[in-house]
């Protein structure tokens, strides 16, 4: 998984320090699915609306932005991209730490 590993390599240090540059940008993520001999990425990008897209891929933002070095160690890749608004956005929180109680040992008192 040589060519797989130098991707993702090429996209957490290039490709994030491209984006982050990139007024705008809000996140990224790369998927990543194994499947038998080969492995397909999928990567997600946040942007604060179309302006910003523009500013990352230029006029033409929806052909895909994809670097020679990206190019080198793909064996096929997406030539359009799609661009959608995000309508639900569900994450899961961190679990708060446990709170400290106080055990309440006093008992009734009956009248």
């Amino acid at each position: 998984m040589g060519a797989a590993d130098d991707y993702q390599h090429h996209f957490e240090a290039e490709v994030s320090d491209h984006l982050q540059a990139v007024s705008g940008f809000c996140g990224a993520r790369l998927l990543r699915r194994e499947d038998g001999q080969e492995v397909m990425f999928t990567s997600i990008t946040y942007f604060t609306g179309l302006d910003a897209v523009r500013a990352f891929a230029g006029a033409s933002y929806e052909q895909a932005v994809v670097e020679q070095t990206a190019r080198q160690v793909l064996s096929r890749w997406d030539e359009r991209v799609s661009h959608h608004e995000v309508a639900i956005d569900l994450q899961l929180q961190p679990p708060e730490p446990p709170r400290s109680r106080t055990a309440d040992t006093t008992s009734p008192s009956s009248a």
